[in-house]
């Protein structure tokens, strides 16, 4: 076993929070190819192996529309309360087996009509599924919680029959709404009044923002949707500006050179200041443009990404895969590669599940007794 492996393996066993990951971006394989041949869908091939490599090639190629095109394949076989619930199951019991003890799993009922369910049956197929997970775990003498953040999509307009439909189930597995999509030109102003509604009822958002478009889409989470976390949230650093040379000790950046002064805009600064927590996808922001948008670099590389600046200048960031099947990645993955990157130990790798459970939407006590858990594992 080499010393990376080693280190993976050691990651996998410590416990991990994933804040956003998409159900229907992490299917496994040859569940998808299962569940296709049932519906009659055709797919580019029935080998899973073969399949998962054209989706991480499709990922890597920095083309968002061969990107996206996995998720024609997935929704297209979760049409079902059966199949909802099979995915759903199988979700949990992956992340289990990746060490996490806690998730938020983000899906949009509305993209889940096609076979006849309504849009409360959808919810109900994936609380099941997850149910099963969770038990099929306990059995194993595992631990994992599973709340469901259910997703409007911006492009849609069905925002306000979407929070209704997650103010209905909050009480039966959802503790948040998200809004995802395309980002420009569906900005979080024009569904201020379901925010509203949200505030009015305490429900907790997350809103998509800083990833395919820029700074006043932060922006516009913060204000008009009320947001307490950022999905992705990267591009806050186009508001930050540095100075740099190499009289500073401190290095920060892409790759470089050292720091000598930081100013902070009027985002950002919010941002930091109120510790608006950032769910970065460190794998997929390279995949979907989100770092180059921010370097101008069209190789970017992980060594580019913003995470390491934000983290060493205090604001609460944490890790996720976002779409494990389309971008072939796992949280356990994912740690290990931004500590190459970055040169992080154990410590650093800790502070991000500790931000993630705390800026999680499970209730005090829960938070509390889940960190006390991972800091004492970590530690």
């Amino acid at each position: 076993m080499s010393t990376l492996d080693g280190f993976q393996a050691q990651l996998r066993a410590l416990p991990k929070v994933s804040l956003h990951d998409h159900l229907d971006g992490s299917l496994r394989p040859q569940t998808l190819i299962d569940l296709a041949a049932e519906v009659g869908h055709e797919l580019p091939t029935a080998d899973p192996e073969a399949l998962q490599e054209i989706f991480r090639t499709n990922a890597n190629s920095g083309d968002l529309v061969k990107y996206l095109e996995a998720f024609a394949h997935t929704t297209a076989v979760m049409q079902s309360a059966e199949n909802l619930r099979r995915v759903a199951r199988e979700y949990v019991e992956d992340l289990a087996a990746d060490g996490v003890v806690y998730s938020e799993v983000r899906w949009a009922p509305e993209q889940h009509l096609a076979g006849g369910l309504t849009l409360d049956e959808t919810v109900e197929a994936v609380q099941a599924g997850l149910n099963d997970g969770v038990e099929a775990v306990e059995a194993n003498d595992g631990v994992i919680a599973v709340g469901q953040l259910i997703s409007a999509m911006r492009q849609a307009d069905h925002a306000e029959e979407i929070v209704e439909l997650a103010l209905r189930h909050r009480d039966a597995g959802v503790v948040g709404f998200d809004i995802a999509g395309p980002e420009a030109g569906f900005p979080p102003s024009r569904f201020a009044a379901s925010f509203t509604r949200l505030a009015e009822q305490m429900l907790p958002a997350t809103v998509h923002a800083g990833e395919a478009d820029g700074l006043e889409s932060v922006r516009g989470a913060l204000v008009d949707g009320r947001a307490q976390r950022l999905g992705h949230g990267i591009r806050v650093a186009e508001d930050i500006t540095l100075t740099s040379g190499p009289e500073s000790r401190s290095k920060i950046g892409d790759g470089g050179e050292d720091l000598i002064e930081v100013e902070l805009g009027p985002v950002a600064t919010w941002v930091r200041d109120r510790q608006i927590h950032l769910e970065t996808s460190p794998t997929s922001n390279l995949q979907t443009g989100a770092v180059s948008a921010l370097t101008g670099k069209t190789e970017a590389e992980l060594a580019h990404h913003p995470f390491d600046m934000l983290y060493q200048l205090g604001f609460n960031v944490g890790v996720n895969t976002d779409n494990r099947l389309v971008s072939g990645v796992t949280l356990t993955g994912e740690l290990a590669a931004l500590a190459e990157a970055f040169d992080y130990g154990l410590a650093e790798l800790a502070d991000f599940q500790i931000n993630a459970i705390e800026a999680s939407f499970l209730g005090y006590e829960e938070r509390e007794v889940l960190a006390a858990h991972i800091l004492e594992a970590w530690q």
